[in-house]
């Protein structure tokens, strides 16, 4: 297939144009900011440019990867997010429309699930979310555009017959986090791959399948994070002490950690439980927390990406 690829020389697109091309497929890049597998610069805000693109390179399929995200919060206005989030979107799905396309995938964010009273930890238990969580209440100009664009995929295939998959990854970009940092990067990193986190690669793979499923699916919606090895029974416990649940399930965690000099958290707010694109999907990280484990075990490199360094290429371009 000539598929376009929106973000193509982001974190997500470094790693997913090199798959669709080892698998034969014509990655066509769309970017704002210049990418080894960036072809054409641009905003899919420009609607003449979505254009002359699908026009221009006879574009048969979207993955949708490109936007701004919870870090650009602070470099740009409201508006921005609209017209790239949103109006971005828009444009994309109606120029699939009119080309006749049968899939579209469109990369979302578990972020968009996370009410101000989830994010303060409010309940006293981790709060389980899935597909069927809500109502949904996204507490910043990220979510709600995010949010916005799923519901136009959504309209896409109810009114137009687009087939459309909304993935909502979770964590994982390689940066330190902008906001906590009581933990190395690494550290908190290995945390998050029992609830919130999947590996770069393990979310590449993962539209990949989106693509290829996406005319059996219709239209669907999937959380893609690494599985977690807890369940909802635990999750009273997981608030409250969740070292103890995690060496139920681990029992040399502890140990193991304690040679890194790491720490194990002691309370766990939210799991995200992937269970369904597994389902549905048939897709399943390949990474998770015990690779972690065995990671340790035998001496190797750690299973995920941390680069503290990391600056999103439109920064460094200066664009936006």
């Amino acid at each position: 297939m000539r598929i376009l690829l929106t973000g193509s020389s982001g974190w997500l697109g470094r790693f997913l144009a090199p798959m669709l091309r080892a698998r034969g497929d014509v990655v066509i890049g769309l970017d704002i900011a210049p990418g080894a597998d960036t072809d054409i610069l641009g905003s899919v805000a420009d609607r003449g440019l979505v254009d002359r693109v699908f026009a221009d390179h006879g574009i048969e399929a979207v993955i949708h990867g490109g936007a701004l995200h919870k870090p650009d919060i602070a470099r740009y206005p409201a508006q921005a997010f609209i017209d790239v989030n949103i109006t971005g979107t828009l444009n994309l799905l109606e120029a699939a429309v009119a080309a006749g396309h049968d899939r579209f995938v469109f990369t979302s964010t578990t972020s968009l699930m996370i009410s101000e009273a989830i994010r303060a930890e409010r309940a006293d238990h981790a709060v389980w979310l899935d597909e069927t969580s809500g109502p949904l209440a996204p507490r910043n100009i990220y979510g709600v555009t995010k949010r916005a664009a799923e519901q136009l995929c959504r309209l896409a295939h109810r009114e137009q017959g687009l087939n459309c998959v909304v993935l909502r990854t979770s964590r994982f970009f390689p940066e330190e986090d902008d906001t906590h940092r009581a933990l190395s990067g690494e550290n908190m990193k290995a945390n998050e791959l029992l609830h919130r986190r999947l590996t770069v690669e393990d979310a590449a793979r993962g539209h990949l399948v989106a693509l290829d499923r996406a005319p059996q699916i219709g239209f669907g919606t999937f959380i893609l994070s690494a599985p977690t090895p807890f369940d909802r029974g635990e999750c009273g416990e997981l608030k409250r002490d969740a070292a103890t649940v995690i060496a139920r399930h681990f029992p040399d965690a502890a140990k193991l950690y304690a040679s890194k000099g790491w720490e194990l958290p002691q309370s766990i707010g939210r799991v995200y439980d992937a269970a369904l694109a597994e389902k549905l999907l048939g897709f399943r990280c390949e990474t998770d927390f015990a690779s972690v484990l065995d990671s340790i075990r035998q001496n190797k490199p750690l299973p995920f990406a941390h680069d503290p360094d990391y600056v999103s290429p439109k920064e460094i371009a200066g664009v936006g």
